[in-house]
């Protein structure tokens, strides 16, 4: 299978910049993909401080050492005022940066629910095309509502901390459900036994799973349990449950690029601006506004 861009990483990141900011001929870029279905996208999700950007770096270094040519999307939150990148998780995996069978990209959100941005679909893809091995995303850790990945990913980590025990009922019902693993990470801290046990004993009770996903331990930083983990991953992708997860994430991947594109003539900017005038009059009415707005008699489109 021939790949997009096997050795030139500037060209990819112009590419990747083309699709992003939507230039001109990104449309037949996507259409052009030469997809390698087989290159496993591997999710990393969880709440804000579990760790995730160095799980992610120690990751890269136990696929470094097989070999492995690693492409990583780091999906980060959107400044409200100029729609760029905020936070720039990318510092945490600086070591790895000069390594040319490493490439690391962050996006931003750009007000995207679900802990992706509107453009990580179609730049997963541009990387899969590129003779990647592993394709890692790192969701924005937004909490409950950070269940897209699942649409996305081969293979979701739900990374969390021993200090969570007080937010398990709070992501019991929602990001809980879409993990393929559990890894309980800094767990060189206090309570990480007992917090792993009760994980455990949660995933459990589910009924009807093919998958029982494991609740693994790991410190990051020391790379503790970061081997154990690559084999659990493997475990997953060869089980054959992760090809019953394909009709699944094709209709998902479809559904956000059909939401993508039919939201594509919404121009918030206007939007905003068109409500400023409203903001200090209390019987305004949003829905009277909106009216118009969604049958297209407004201008703001």
């Amino acid at each position: 299978m021939k790949k997009l861009f096997p050795d030139d990483v500037q060209q990819l990141a112009r590419t990747i910049s083309i699709i992003e900011n939507e230039a001109a001929g990104y449309q037949d870029i996507l259409v052009s993909l030469n997809i390698d279905s087989d290159v496993p996208v591997i999710g990393v999700t969880g709440p804000p401080g579990a760790g995730k950007s160095t799980l992610i770096n120690a990751l890269i270094s136990e696929y470094l050492l097989a070999n492995k040519k690693i492409g990583v999307i780091s999906i980060d939150p959107t400044s409200p005022f100029n729609h760029g990148s905020l936070l720039g998780d990318r510092i945490r995996m600086a070591e790895h940066y000069n390594n040319p069978n490493v490439f690391i990209r962050s996006l931003a959100t750009r007000g995207a629910l679900g802990g992706l941005s509107a453009k990580t679909i179609e730049i997963t893809d541009v990387l899969r095309s590129s003779g990647f091995d592993i394709i890692l995303i790192e969701t924005v850790g937004v909490g409950q509502s950070e269940i897209e990945i699942a649409g996305l990913a081969d293979v979701t980590l739900l990374v969390l901390v021993p200090e969570a025990g007080d937010e398990i009922q709070g992501l019991k019902s929602g990001v809980m459900e879409i993990a393929d693993i559990f890894v309980i990470n800094k767990a060189d801290r206090p309570g990480a036994d007992y917090f792993a046990k009760g994980i455990a004993h949660i995933v459990h009770e589910r009924e009807n799973r093919k998958w029982n996903p494991p609740v693994l331990k790991t410190a990051a930083t020391t790379h503790e349990g970061i081997a154990q983990l690559v084999e659990a991953i493997t475990n997953f992708l060869s089980h054959q449950f992760a090809n019953e997860k394909r009709a699944f994430l094709l209709t998902e991947k479809a559904w956000q690029l059909i939401i993508q594109h039919r939201m594509k003539g919404t121009d918030k900017a206007k939007l905003a601006e068109a409500l400023k005038a409203f903001a200090a009059d209390k019987s305004f009415n949003l829905y009277g506004f909106l009216s118009k707005y969604l049958v297209g008699k407004s201008e703001l489109q």
